[in-house]
């Protein structure tokens, strides 16, 4: 077995869906230490990624619920749109936290979450906007929060790209 099928292979496992699961809860997790063990307010950039990283830990829950060609197919779908649109949110806030005139960037107060799904209002802890786009007080290796959740985002997104990628030559139904 050559090493496109067996990538194609580990999509069907249960397992691999743990690792993508487990790996998005766990900065979900970091999510919230920062938010209430470091005092880090989560500003709406912030919540936006927050809520495209839980699209990738629903992705990997769906599949291990029920592991099927569907739930996988659905699974995939979810992953790749919530990995690229947390890496764009994450681009844009990068842009706000760089922005040479910190005059003009400044982002919204309260969430845009459609009225049938008002998440800040029905999980206040977790999807409330209190911080500002432009604090930018951690770092680690010199990266602020917003560089590495684009970093993070893009990592999902590449072995996304392979594992799809690998499907579709290997010719495996998801």
């Amino acid at each position: 077995m050559g090493l496109i099928q067996g990538i194609s292979r580990q999509a069907e496992k249960k397992s691999a869906w743990a690792i993508l699961f487990l790996t998005s809860m766990g900065l979900e997790v970091a999510a919230l230490y920062f938010q209430y063990g470091m005092d880090l307010l989560p500003c709406i950039m912030c919540i936006y990624q927050r809520t495209a990283m839980y699209g990738i830990v629903l992705a990997g829950l769906l599949v291990l619920i029920a592991n099927n060609g569907l739930t996988r197919m659905i699974a995939f779908a979810g992953w790749a749109v919530s990995a690229g649109w947390g890496f764009l949110i994450a681009r844009e806030h990068v842009e706000i936290l760089n922005a040479s005139n910190p005059f003009f960037a400044s982002c919204e107060i309260v969430p845009n979450f459609p009225s049938f799904m008002p998440l800040h209002e029905w999980l206040p802890w977790i999807f409330e906007a209190k911080g500002d786009c432009t604090e930018d007080s951690w770092q680690f290796m010199s990266m602020g929060m917003a560089d590495w959740m684009s970093v993070i985002f893009a990592a999902y997104f590449i072995v996304f790209a392979v594992v799809f990628i690998c499907r579709l030559l290997d010719k495996k139904p998801f």
